[in-house]
């Protein structure tokens, strides 16, 4: 064989050896994420998560209730009104009791029966109350920029039918005042 042609087939037979070999080398893929949430995680309750809604904030809400069922009008006179922040926990919880996270209108008893399906945890030092006033108005003030669930039970005003819990996901920014109805 010409020296020439044992260079180019020695030349072919060394970069075939070489890919070969280096088809055997492990491939990694892209890097794990930073943090991966679990099912587990999402019903975890963690008091950090809630941290964020204790900051001073110039952001308002102002709702009423103007909720109706067919013909029955229903109000929220002296019924508490409740802003929980938004976390994975309550948005899990929000979505087992209410079976929405958006917004929901049940009957309460309903909503009462699925709360050992919730996962449980102790949000009350990160919630707000206000009272909802004679005309089915509310309205919290001085909060931070997030997103939270106002939830309300309402009651016929006159007429018959069941109390039914309101819930609303509503969000604060830009120290704007945001007006919403239930």
């Amino acid at each position: 064989m010409a020296p020439r042609l044992r260079l180019t087939a020695a030349i072919l037979l060394l970069g075939a050896v070489s890919g070969a070999l280096g088809a055997c080398e492990p491939t990694y893929g892209p890097p794990p994420p930073v943090r991966m949430t679990t099912a587990t995680d999402e019903t975890q309750f963690r008091a950090g998560d809630f941290a964020w809604s204790k900051a001073p904030g110039h952001n308002a809400l102002s709702g009423a209730v103007t909720y109706r069922a067919g013909a029955v009008r229903y109000g929220c006179a002296g019924s508490p009104v409740v802003l929980t922040p938004e976390t994975p926990w309550s948005k899990k919880r929000i979505g087992v009791l209410y079976m929405a996270t958006d917004r929901a209108a049940l009957p309460i008893d309903q909503v009462r029966a699925r709360a050992n399906e919730a996962p449980p945890g102790d949000s009350e030092p990160y919630v707000r109350k206000v009272t909802c006033d004679a005309a089915g108005h509310f309205s919290f003030s001085g909060l931070p920029d997030g997103a939270w669930y106002v939830v309300v039970p309402a009651k016929p005003v006159e007429g018959r039918g069941p109390t039914m819990a309101l819930m609303r996901r509503v969000t604060t920014r830009g120290g704007r005042a945001t007006a919403f109805e239930l």
